[in-house]
């Protein structure tokens, strides 16, 4: 590895969550600390699995539809957790004091937030969803031509840039709030469960905030509309990367603000 990369912003999270993994395993019973998130993983859609088993599908939306959309949900969440775990536990480090200690390093900001945590555990969802995604998009019958494997991809980024917007907003809010607010909950370790429940039965206003506010589905369900062929507005799932980046975008901004007005609280 050069000098030079060692030294840009990716090259320092890498050293980062390179040092962060080493220290958790040298403990020898780190596989250990995997089981109760892994189970917690691959039990959490046994409901869906149930309530189809017991009445059938729901008009065109069968399991795979249904645990599909989940999936590319729960890859992405993980995704933006492993690579932006730090982030979600600013509001600790605001109400501690020790972000200062962030302030007074010549390095970028937000890398060192995002890098500030690493859980090996969280890989666990990334697993389960992608398996689970690709699993159920060949039961769907999906083609791997160019054009779906590009959407995907670019969904998938946009994804993990939208989670972690998400976390940003959370962060955000801490420099006001010197707390974590449990509504911000809801749109991060909640949001991937409603890719259980079919878009279409969703109340409008519940669609829209999914769709608009928290664009999760434009990086779950239009791109696996698209992919396999269910019709309806598919070319929606090609705005999942810029319009999640905008959001991404908008997050950091409030983070900036958030940061420029940040006072002490001393530890």
């Amino acid at each position: 590895m050069s000098e030079t990369f060692r030294q840009t912003t990716f090259g320092l999270w890498t050293r980062y969550i390179r040092i962060l993994a080493l220290s958790q395993l040298q403990y020898k019973g780190w596989i250990l600390g995997l089981l109760p998130n892994l189970v917690y993983t691959v039990t959490d859609p046994l409901d869906a699995l149930l309530m189809f088993d017991r009445f059938g599908s729901l008009g065109e939306w069968t399991a795979s539809r249904i645990l599909l959309v989940y999936g590319l949900a729960l890859f992405c969440f993980g995704l933006s957790e492993v690579v932006a775990r730090g982030i979600d536990y600013f509001p600790q480090l605001v109400r501690s004091g020790e972000f200062d200690r962030l302030l007074l390093r010549p390095r970028p900001l937000l890398m060192q937030t995002a890098a500030m945590r690493f859980h090996l555990s969280r890989f666990n969802r990334v697993v389960a969803g992608g398996l689970l995604a690709l699993v159920c998009l060949r039961y769907q019958g999906a083609q791997a031509t160019l054009p779906n494997v590009a959407m995907l991809v670019l969904a998938v980024i946009g994804g993990t840039l939208a989670y972690a917007g998400v976390m940003l907003v959370a962060a955000a809010a801490a420099f006001f709030t010197i707390g974590q607010s449990e509504l911000i909950n809801l749109f991060t370790n909640g949001s991937y469960q409603v890719a259980k429940a079919p878009p279409g039965l969703l109340p409008n206003w519940l669609r829209r905030v999914f769709t608009f506010l928290m664009p999760m589905f434009l990086f779950t369900y239009y791109p696996a509309a698209a992919v396999c062929g269910w019709g309806g507005e598919a070319w929606l799932g090609w705005l999942a990367l810029p319009v999640c980046a905008l959001f991404f975008g908008a997050a950091a901004a409030l983070w900036r603000f958030g940061v420029r007005h940040y006072r002490s609280t001393g530890s």
